[in-house]
């Protein structure tokens, strides 16, 4: 028996003659056929609702396997009749029409409004229910009002248990993220009252309206030069600290309950063991390993590559005109992160050589090294070498990784050597030296003055502490805040090399708690006493977190069934990746809670994950870290990747450096990310190795713009990306990206900033809504516990969301006591945008005030009402953006409902996104409307405004006859 579909059963009344199931307007030349017939009684003439996308997420899986399977194979050709027959029952092929609660009308009492629905087979009956409900067509509603249970027996349980398995990884995630601080909202620098010294620069603003040509604006005051003497430095707290015997330190109230707890396990912080830590990674581990599971995921992220290219196709040209209606911006002047790059080879190899050269002419006599028993001078230590100024050439330092470093780290770890020479590294490259890093910092100034040149380029620089001995953190803060290596250009992360084994050989550290102790400690007793260690409280205020680096193609072998306690292993063997992460984890998570309730600044953990070595590095990662660096390996673990994508974990990718190590540029999966809609930025990890010119970060871009084809939207979304996974205050970066960045989706996104239209942003926010709550929305999602949408290192308490999204509507960017309003169902213009209209007297007064709760069970004057246009006038601008997507509508003065998402805090919070996703189309055309303006989805309208015009041209025909 054949496997492949037979083709459908015409619907009645497809042909020439629209009907309102195929939902086409009668053309031309069909009226003009019928004229000549003499008739047009026989015509069924459209309905003024247009026929609907289908919002189907689980369509193509449940088919494909139900024409695969012969015991599902007549169930799967019989559906859509048997849809049509009895559309109350719901869609067999995607969800359960069954309902509880009373957000609807009895399906055996169906009213008119809903039975006008009816209809359209293309929108699936959870659809129907959001259109009767009077809300917005969006996955949010959609998931409220269905069920993931489908009737075939096999199908369902299997769909499930892969539903209930990846919840539970996301729900395990969350937790961790919450537990550690990490999440949005956590960390006290992202407060307005924050404070941070040096000040950043007062931003910069364009000419006033009106200016004449040759206006030229004030210069903005430059930055102040850093003064240690007028840094605030706060005083002791009462809070105590111990590291307890699990190898975590622990915080407590008082001294004399560090005391009093002996064990170390008791305090005020709570975090996961390490047996809960390896169990929750062997579960995430069994499930990306099971086969179920990593099929459903390819297929899954098949189809977003696939439904990318598809909106590619229909808005490329509508990209390109909104990027051109934004003045002053393009992507040279958007702000860009560089966020993974290490502060050693922060410089080309150019760069070097000149600095090199310089120092050997002007500084020959400065004393940079003790060896041999002696002091040496640069002219000494180069005589030694036998080299002369005139002598050194690029080839000469022989720094840049060629093929001779391909799946070759020892190789590539000699490149950071100049010449070959370790002691070259350490008079230039080490901020721990003789000259006491001197060299390195003025080195450190002139890239700082290049970045400050550019304006909009950042970069967050990986500095190394070692763990070898206590006064590491000492002696880099005093190295940064000595030589003022400061800039507002820039932030630093503090890189932890995992070479334990290595101190252990040479007698450095007993066991694996020393690193701990030389790590951790000075830190816990900087937010204790900043007055202990004041050059390292200054020093990390512009800290963001933490990062793990070593080779991770190194073999990992299991030596213990069970890992011992950080205390009791002291054999020479380096732990594996998953150790380290645990402690570096735990500890800073204890860290931040203190640092919280002290409002300092928290940290967060960004390590090198998934370059190369095994899947556990990235499921760790996933458990541990707010986001990473590399990822590559994600390209073999489907699995793993969806569920890096559902919960938008920042991967800070560097092709070029893969390129020379582990992976050619060609098989790269950066762009294949970033087209599923991966939360991916490009990053430049070591110039020095890598890169050729002055500016490595826009040398990243542009090999990936000529190589992937990449458009001007692409890579200013791609910066927009960096500009959220980095770690500057919130303060900056609203007014990087605009004052609602860190709201979802177009809500949050300022056009006239980051040069990313608006219709891009809305089709990534519905896409991921659509596949969140095809996951999270099953089973228990149905039951009414509706779970918050947003990732887990985005905003969790939807009071946040309420709080700010009031502090914006009062923002001056918006008229006073002015929302952005939207009225659920409407598919008009008219509708959407509200031209003044007399009220309808049928409709009977509204069900609801503005300020009290949705109706539990929407009437049918509730559905009338909003398929009616506003009953008050709006403004047709909005000020604060280019492209007319947002209207604005003044609450008081409309009775019209609006839209409020159920989240799990019970707290309702208006929906920013819904102006944008209204129409709901699943790839979110864009074609005029109007006098000019612009709408996604308003194909829809046109499509009405078509019927209504082929209807008046019928009837005109009609009474020609």
């Amino acid at each position: 028996m054949s496997n492949s579909r037979p083709p459908p059963a015409p619907l009645q009344g497809q042909g020439d003659v629209p009907t309102p199931l195929s939902g086409r307007p009668p053309t031309s030349a069909t009226i003009s056929n019928l004229s000549r017939a003499g008739s047009l009684a026989e015509v069924d003439l459209p309905s003024p609702l247009p026929a609907r996308r289908a919002f189907n997420p689980f369509f193509n899986y449940h088919a494909d396997r139900a024409m695969q399977q012969e015991d599902t194979k007549f169930w799967a050709h019989r559906v859509s009749s048997d849809d049509h027959e009895n559309p109350l029952e719901g869609n067999s092929l995607s969800r359960n029409g069954s309902f509880s609660g009373g957000d609807v009308d009895s399906a055996q009492n169906p009213t008119p409004a809903f039975e006008e629905l009816q209809q359209f087979s293309s929108m699936s009956l959870a659809e129907r229910w959001a259109e009767y409900a009077g809300a917005p067509v969006t996955s949010e509603v959609v998931a409220k009002y269905s069920k993931a249970e489908v009737n075939d027996e096999e199908l369902s349980e299997e769909l499930q248990n892969i539903f209930d398995s990846l919840q539970k990884c996301l729900g395990l995630r969350k937790k961790y993220m919450m537990s550690s601080f990490q999440c949005a909202g956590d960390n006290p620098k992202d407060d307005d009252d924050f404070e941070i010294y040096p000040h950043p620069p007062p931003p910069s603003y364009p000419p006033p309206k009106g200016a004449p040509v040759d206006f030229i604006p004030e210069t903005p005051t430059k930055t102040a030069e850093f003064d240690f003497a007028r840094c605030r430095i706060p005083k002791a707290d009462a809070h105590a600290y111990k590291l307890g015997g699990d190898g975590v330190f622990q915080v407590y109230n008082t001294q004399l309950e560090a005391e009093e707890d002996r064990a170390g396990t008791g305090g005020n912080c709570t975090y996961p063991s390490i047996k809960d830590y390896f169990l929750d990674m062997d579960f995430i581990l069994e499930v990306v390993s099971d086969g179920p599971t990593k099929s459903f995921a390819f297929r899954r992220l098949r189809y977003l590559e696939s439904k990318f290219n598809m909106y590619v196709l229909l808005n490329e040209y509508q990209e390109i005109a909104d990027s051109k209606r934004v003045p002053h911006r393009d992507f040279y002047n958007v702000r860009k992160v560089d966020t993974h790059v290490h502060h050693s080879s922060c410089m080309n190899s150019k760069h070097l050589l000149r600095f090199i050269k310089y120092k050997l002419k002007k500084c020959p006599d400065d004393i940079v090294t003790f060896r041999d028993k002696q002091h040496l001078t640069l002219r000494q230590v180069f005589e030694s070498l036998h080299l002369t100024a005139y002598d050194l050439s690029i080839d000469t330092l022989d720094m840049h990784a060629h093929k001779d470093s391909f799946h070759r780290f020892d190789k590539f770890n000699l490149k950071y050597n100049p010449i070959g020479e370790s002691r070259l590294r350490e008079i230039f490259m080490k901020t721990d030296n003789y000259v006491n890093g001197r060299y390195l910092a003025e080195l450190t100034k002139e890239v700082f003055a290049d970045l400050e040149a550019s304006k909009y380029q950042m970069a967050e620089y990986r500095v190394s502490i070692y763990g070898r001995s206590r006064d590491e953190w000492d002696k880099l803060a005093k190295w940064v805040v000595n030589n003022k290596v400061f800039s507002d250009n820039v932030r630093w992360l503090v890189q932890i090399p995992r070479l334990y084994n290595i101190y252990k050989k040479s007698n450095a550290v007993k066991n694996f708690e020393d690193i701990i102790r030389n790590v951790f400690e000075p830190l816990f007793e900087v937010t204790k006493d900043p007055t202990t260690h004041p050059e390292l409280h200054v020093f990390l205020q512009r800290v963001i977190g933490f990062d793990s680096v070593d080779d991770e193609s190194k073999s990992e072998r299991r030596t213990y069934k069970k890992y011992p306690s950080p205390k009791n292993w002291n054999i020479s063997m380096n732990p594996p990746y998953t150790y380290y992460m645990y402690y570096m984890y735990a500890n800073m998570s204890t860290l931040n809670w203190w640092r919280k309730e002290r409002k300092f600044n928290t940290f967060v953990l960004r390590p090198h994950a998934g370059e190369a070595g095994d899947t556990d590095h990235l499921t760790s990662a996933f458990l541990t870290s707010h986001s990473i660096s590399h990822g590559i390996l994600l390209r073999k673990v489907p699995a793993l990747q969806y569920l890096y994508y559902l919960d938008q974990i920042g991967i800070a990718m560097s092709p070029l450096s893969n390129n020379a190590l582990f992976l050619t540029f060609e098989r790269n999966p950066f762009l294949t990310f970033f087209q599923r809609g991966l939360n991916v930025s490009l990053s430049t990890d070591d110039p020095l190795q890598f890169h050729f010119t002055k500016e490595p970060l826009i040398e990243e871009y542009s090999v990936g713009a000529q190589i992937w084809k990449l458009s001007s939207t692409d890579m200013c979304e791609i910066a927009r990306n960096s500009c959220l996974q980095s770690g500057w205050e919130m303060k900056i970066k609203k007014h990087w990206l605009g004052d609602q960045c860190n709201f979802h989706g177009p809500a949050g996104n300022a056009i006239q900033k980051t040069n990313v239209p608006n219709i891009r942003l809305a089709y990534r926010y519905q896409t991921l809504m659509e596949e969140r709550y095809m996951v999270l929305g099953s089973r228990w999602k149905s039951q009414d516990i509706i779970n918050d949408s947003a990732p887990s290192t985005e905003l969790q308490d939807t009071s946040i969301v309420v709080e700010e999204q009031l502090n914006h509507a009062k923002n001056t960017r918006l008229p006073p006591n002015a929302t952005p309003r939207f009225v659920a169902g409407s598919l008009d213009p008219a509708d959407v945008y509200g031209d003044a209209a007399p009220e309808d007297p049928s409709l009977g007064p509204p069900s609801a005030s503005l300020d009290g709760e949705r109706p539990a069970t929407p009437s049918s004057a509730t559905r009338r009402r909003s398929i009616a246009p506003l009953r008050t006038p709006q403004p047709k601008t909005f000020a604060g953006a280019p492209e007319p997507l947002l209207h604005i509508g003044s609450p008081s003065l409309s009775a019209a409902k609006e839209y409020y998402s159920p989240t799990t805090t019970g707290v309702p919070h208006e929906d920013l996104n819904a102006p944008f996703l209204a129409l709901s189309a699943p790839v979110l055309p864009i074609i005029p409307v109007g006098s000019g303006s612009l709408l996604p989805g308003a194909h829809l309208v046109a499509e009405k405004k078509q019927k209504k015009r082929d209807e008046n041209a019928a009837s005109s025909v009609m009474d020609g006859l």
